[in-house]
């Protein structure tokens, strides 16, 4: 079979890496996909976090 464009990735939220105060331990993880033709960097977006309790932008991790 022969490889894919679209790949799945893993979105991780920005603030639980580096803030102490906010409601659960763990951080917030989302997994979506890109077409890697189109977008060959990294993508940022801004999605809800479930431990920060507000919307912030959550970046490509590998």
């Amino acid at each position: 079979m022969a490889k894919g464009v679209r790949l799945v990735i893993t979105l991780e939220c920005t603030e639980c890496r580096t803030s102490t105060n906010k409601r659960s331990p763990g951080v917030s993880r989302y997994t979506t996909e890109k077409n890697r033709r189109n977008t060959s960097g990294r993508i940022e977006l801004k999605k809800f976090c479930p431990q920060c309790n507000t919307h912030t932008v959550h970046k490509e991790i590998k």
